[in-house]
């Protein structure tokens, strides 16, 4: 560990997902229309939780450049032109933000981010990001397989139509008993002064 590395220890961690993201893809343009607004609640949202030291985590997809680095990805998507470019410039990380680069939907699957919310003696997951019906549903499941409590703000996630947006949510409350209320409706210092046994030692 050397002396720039800030190490948190939270009960609670926000999770962004795939939102250092240029959105070059088909279908991009679409989703685009919902992660606009999504954007400027996550950032507010970010702004509450690092006001009360909770741990901010990018989970982002590595586009299968398996010699990149996160640093590398963001320069690439706040570029002029890029689509994604609005959101990554205003959820651009800070210094004191952890990453994990995933290669597949979850956040969970062949990476360090289980062992890095142990260290963190996180209990609590509040997910953001894109899509919600891919990586942040598929990474809320292995979540709460690991016995994490999950939060997933319907405001602070998008997907490329409405309809899968709602099921999406629909379906983490039915089976992961996911709080989706929306951010506005987060209590940091409720979250972060509640007893959770649910995560094992």
């Amino acid at each position: 560990m050397n002396d720039n590395c800030v190490l948190h220890e939270c009960s609670v961690a926000l999770l962004l997902i795939d939102v250092i993201n240029d959105l070059e893809f088909e279908e991009g343009e679409k989703l685009l229309e919902y992660a606009i607004p999504m954007a400027g609640n996550i950032a507010r949202l970010k702004f509450e939780a690092k006001k009360r030291g909770v741990p901010c985590l990018y989970v982002n997809d590595n586009f299968g450049q398996w010699q990149s680095d996160f640093k590398h990805l963001v320069t690439r998507c706040v570029r002029s032109g890029v689509s994604g470019a609005p959101i990554a410039r205003e959820l651009a990380p800070h210094h004191d933000d952890y990453f994990v680069l995933k290669p597949r939907h979850s956040g969970f699957f062949q990476t360090p981010l289980d062992l890095l919310l142990q260290s963190l003696n996180t209990k609590k997951l509040i997910l953001c990001g894109l899509t919600t019906d891919s990586c942040v549903l598929f990474t809320a499941n292995d979540g709460y397989l690991r016995g994490f409590e999950i939060l997933v703000p319907a405001d602070c996630c998008a997907a490329v139509a409405k309809r899968r947006h709602t099921d999406a949510l629909a379906q983490m409350r039915r089976t992961l008993k996911a709080d989706t209320t929306s951010s506005i409706e987060i209590d940091f210092e409720q979250l972060l002064q509640e007893k959770n046994n649910k995560r094992p030692a």
